[in-house]
């Protein structure tokens, strides 16, 4: 029988409302993308995740059109009023933009709702690029919204790459009493030992921060392969450096369908949690999402 797992990150999707699958495929971080740009529904997602032990999941935002966010919340828990998945719900919104606490409002009648997600990963590489500039965490304007989803009680996804780190171990240190969830073990995009010096001191200086979680997800983005050998250390160094406590599985479904499988997602995760004891794999592949995103309740 397969371990109980809570799916920390994924995606469900009508290709009508997001923008980036409308139109001529673009260049995007995780390559040619054509098999999908189609409908990803609920009823598929489940039938790849319960094969595969997932009890509970978390749907994250899609980058639906400007203006939708609200919208977007909206369909997601319709379909969990529908089926019972997803479970906790990430939303989108523009924490510099001056309504920001009402949008958040609005979102907020959603039951499911428990976070809010702004991409803020900016590269040199204009390929991996999503922000329009590597400090956006630093402007005034947008601490103030992060300050209105601090007061909501809904936690922050925080993406960023190793070169942003720095500032990112400042941003949680000033708002510590937001809950920080970092996105895919924190992007290691450079595997040089020079890349991966830069990844380990940021990862370090964000441990060092108690409100700081961490999804070991996203892992095959740049590689484009499933595969405990390039995954395992990424999955090994973040659970040594946060905790099973704080870290959390998550499949980036369907992004990683690209080049894998649901059941290979899950298999070579726990094939890479080998070492630790059965209730620290539990806590990453169970017990941390039910907590951080409050599953329960």
């Amino acid at each position: 029988m397969p371990p109980l797992v809570v799916d920390a990150h994924h995606h469900i999707w009508r290709q009508a409302d997001l923008a980036w699958l409308q139109g001529p495929p673009q260049p995007r971080i995780f390559g040619e993308y054509g098999a999908i740009r189609r409908d990803y529904p609920i009823e598929e997602y489940m039938t790849e995740a319960r094969a595969a032990g997932v009890v509970g999941s978390v749907y994250v935002q899609t980058n639906w059109p400007a203006g939708r966010e609200e919208e977007e919340v909206a369909w997601v828990q319709s379909v969990a009023d529908r089926h019972g998945f997803p479970h906790a719900i990430v939303g989108y919104a523009d924490l510099a933009a001056p309504a920001v606490g009402a949008t958040l409002d609005r979102m907020s009648k959603h039951p499911r709702l428990r976070g809010i997600r702004q991409q803020l990963h900016w590269h040199e590489t204009p390929l991996y690029r999503f922000a329009a500039r590597p400090d956006l965490m630093d402007d005034p304007a947008w601490r103030r919204g992060l300050g209105e989803v601090a007061r909501r009680g809904l936690l922050f996804e925080l993406q960023v790459f190793a070169g942003q780190m720095e500032g990112a171990a400042r941003l949680v240190r000033d708002f510590p009493h937001v809950t920080f969830v970092l996105m895919h073990a924190g992007m290691l995009e450079d595997r040089a030992p020079g890349g991966w010096a830069r990844w380990r001191a940021g990862m370090r200086a964000l441990a060092a921060a108690p409100n700081v979680h961490v999804k070991l997800s996203g892992l095959g983005t740049f590689e484009r392969v499933c595969s405990g050998d390039l995954w395992g250390p990424v999955i090994r160094e973040t659970v040594e450096l946060f905790g099973p406590s704080r870290c959390m599985f998550g499949s980036n479904f369907p992004i990683e369908k690209l080049w894998t499988t649901y059941d290979e997602v899950v298999r070579v995760s726990i094939e890479c949690l080998g070492g630790l004891s059965a209730g620290e794999q539990r806590a990453v592949l169970h017990d941390t999402a039910g907590r951080v995103y409050r599953l329960g309740s």
